[in-house]
């Protein structure tokens, strides 16, 4: 290592840190939270966990930018992943589940999708090209509702339907 050169410490993560992100996905009122391994604003790669829990509600979207195909792993519990074209008819909805058949999949950008949890204390590992940038991040549909939309939580009981 160079002179001056930044000294950075591993982070490591398994059980027990799983644990207290459920726990902060619990008490926080979009009933999710992650753990970035990157710094959002200007790392060239979004690394993190996010762990959700089954009455969130994450809003179909896609990643209009070429470079940000998406990469999800489940580590802990379960998630239906659910794909969608431009008029939100669902293409595809599978479950992934940690140590099942499938684990994970691989998103492209420009491809309407969204997860749903299906078990309390579900974490999964998602990987995407960076920097974050929350104004142009996502593409929102129309045929969504928006999150805390009255409709939102019917929307993800029909989703759930899928599972």
């Amino acid at each position: 290592m160079s002179e001056g050169a930044l000294r950075v410490s591993p982070t490591f993560f398994g059980r027990e840190s799983f644990e207290e992100l459920t726990e902060a996905a619990r008490v926080n009122t979009r009933r999710r939270q992650n753990f970035d391994f990157h710094d959002a604003a200007s790392h060239p790669a979004q690394r993190l966990l996010n762990a959700v829990e089954p009455d969130s509600y994450i809003r179909p979207h896609r990643h209009l930018e070429p470079r940000k195909d998406e990469t999800f792993v489940v580590l802990r519990g379960a998630f239906g992943l659910v794909l969608f074209d431009d008029a939100g008819s669902v293409t595809d909805a599978r479950v992934l589940r940690a140590g099942g058949d499938l684990v994970g999949a691989h998103v492209p950008g420009g491809m309407f999708h969204c997860l749903v949890s299906l078990a309390p204390g579900s974490v999964f590992f998602e990987a995407k090209a960076g920097p974050y940038n929350a104004a142009v991040d996502k593409d929102w549909p129309s045929w969504a509702p928006p999150e805390g939309a009255s409709d939102a939580p019917a929307y993800l009981e029909r989703l759930r339907t899928l599972f």
